[in-house]
């Protein structure tokens, strides 16, 4: 015995799947892209001889629009910069793009879908091309970036906008 569920009947005269219900809320991914990378390494090559480990700037930041076609676009920018005392050793910066198609998504969730799950998917390829960049760049190992929490960022995103705008000073 198993805890398997068992295959979903098939409907013989179209071949479509059947099911008691209507699939539950979800996203599928059309696509995934660089929108814009840039590396730069402008000590070579004597930033690839840094002596210990340099002082990492980073970056992070999520944006979702909705399109005329009924998807939505969502981007991931990651800004990094790796400095000594004496030099910037890299920067990178990247944005990379992902196209999904919501399908039983209520209002209320689309925001937090797009701005934590959709980000969560396309994390680990930016991962790679961030990595890939630095490696190209000469640097042995490459930089690898660490998880991240797009939960988090969502929420500490929302309470800011919740306080509302920094206070200037005036009265």
């Amino acid at each position: 015995m198993t805890d398997a569920a068992p295959p979903a009947e098939t409907n013989a005269e179209n071949g479509a799947q059947g099911s008691a219900g209507p699939a539950g809320p979800g996203f599928r991914i059309v696509a995934q892209y660089v929108k814009d990378l840039s590396f730069e390494n402008p000590k070579a090559p004597d930033s690839l001889r840094v002596d210990g480990r340099p002082q990492i700037d980073m970056g992070v930041e999520m944006n979702a629009q909705g399109r005329q076609d009924g998807l939505f676009e969502v981007e991931l920018r990651l800004t990094i910069k790796a400095t000594t005392e004496a030099m910037t050793v890299f920067n990178v910066e990247l944005v990379y793009g992902g196209l999904f198609a919501l399908q039983g998504v209520q209002e209320q969730d689309i925001e937090p879908l797009l701005l934590i799950e959709c980000p969560r998917y396309m994390f680990p390829f930016a991962r790679e091309i961030v990595a890939r960049a630095t490696s190209d760049g000469g640097f042995y190992p490459p930089f690898m970036l660490d998880p991240i929490d797009f939960a988090a960022i969502y929420v500490a995103r929302q309470q800011q906008i919740a306080r509302g705008p920094a206070d200037t000073g005036q009265a």
